[in-house]
C-alpha cells in the first residue's frame, strides 16, 4: 500500500499501523468497531508458493492445473494468484481423485463441473422451498383475512335438520 499524500507517515487508513496507537503522540487512533472485511474459507489469501506447500503440490502442478481449469484461483490487480482455503481443499481433493482413485484429469474437471452444478441446483432448490413456505404463509394470512371479514348478520344461521327419508329419482321415458 502506499501512503496517503495528505499522510506524513503514509500509515493513514490503515488498521495496527503503528506502535503506541492510541496514546498521546503515539499515531492515529484506531476506528472503534470490527474491520471492515471478513476472512471467510473463499478469501483468496495465499500466494502460490504457500498453497503449494499447504496442498503438498509443486508450484508448477498448480499452475498446471489453473491452466486447465481444474483449480482457478482469483488474480491480484498484477495477475498474481491467489489461493483461498476452499481452493487449497480443492486441490488436495484433486490430487487424491488422480493419485488414489486413478482419474484423469478430464474426468476430474468433469467431476468438479457436476459437484458444481449439484451444489447450484441445491441452493436454487432451497431458494425455491423457502420463496414457496412464504409464499404459502402469505396466502394463509389473506385466506383468513378475507374469513374474517365475513359478514355473519346478512345470513341467518339455521340449523339444517336430518332427515331419513329415501327418495328415488326416476328419468323419464
Amino acid at each position: 500500500m502506499s501512503p496517503h499524500p495528505d499522510s506524513p507517515h503514509g500509515n493513514e487508513g490503515r488498521i495496527g499501523s503503528g506502535i503506541g496507537e492510541g496514546l498521546p503522540g503515539g499515531g492515529r487512533t484506531r476506528p472503534a468497531g470490527p474491520p471492515t472485511y471478513v476472512l471467510t474459507e473463499d478469501t483468496p489469501v495465499y500466494v502460490i508458493s504457500v498453497a503449494a506447500e499447504l496442498s503438498g503440490l509443486h508450484p508448477q502442478t498448480l499452475r498446471q492445473y489453473d491452466r486447465l481449469g481444474l483449480v482457478c484461483p482469483d488474480r491480484t490487480a498484477g495477475r498474481g494468484r491467489r489461493y483461498s482455503a476452499r481452493d487449497i481443499q480443492q486441490l488436495r481433493d484433486v490430487q487424491r481423485l488422480s493419485q488414489d482413485e486413478g482419474i484423469n484429469l478430464a474426468g476430474i474437471k468433469r467431476i468438479i463441473e457436476l459437484e458444481n452444478q449439484v451444489a447450484a441446483l441445491q441452493s436454487r432448490v432451497s431458494e425455491l422451498v423457502d420463496a414457496l413456505e412464504g409464499a404459502a404463509a402469505t396466502l394463509q394470512q389473506r385466506e383468513a383475512a378475507v374469513h374474517a371479514s365475513y359478514r355473519r348478520d346478512l345470513v341467518p344461521y339455521q340449523q339444517v335438520q336430518q332427515s331419513s327419508a329415501l327418495v328415488v329419482w326416476r328419468p323419464k321415458r
